[in-house]
């Protein structure tokens, strides 16, 4: 089992998973494939994300073609928050979710 893990990526969770439940249980090849042709941003990281993976795989020995994508889990990686001005004086938060993506190829 190979493991590579993105641990801080500007983009909220519920977007990132949107593309990590479309490459779950594929093999590598495919997974790489259809994140090519993807039009969403999250799908260049988590390819990346995925070769990484497979490259570990290669330096354990096992043959990256062989590999299907057993889990890819995307969680919560805190916050950035700032202010912004609005009328009458006041601030509104606004907040800049961040993502951490887990790959485990088998």
């Amino acid at each position: 089992m190979a493991h590579a893990i993105l641990e801080s990526h500007n983009q909220s969770p519920r977007k990132v998973r949107l593309v990590a439940d479309l490459v779950k249980g594929k093999p590598v090849s495919a997974a790489l494939a259809a994140l090519q042709f993807l039009p969403r941003r999250a799908a260049d990281p988590v390819a990346k994300l995925i070769k990484s993976a497979a490259a570990n795989a290669r330096v354990q020995g096992k043959n990256p073609e062989d590999l299907t994508v057993q889990s890819i889990t995307v969680e919560n990686a805190g916050m950035l928050k700032r202010y912004m001005p609005r009328a009458f004086g006041r601030a509104s938060l606004l907040r800049h979710r961040k993502s951490r993506v887990k790959v485990t190829l088998a």
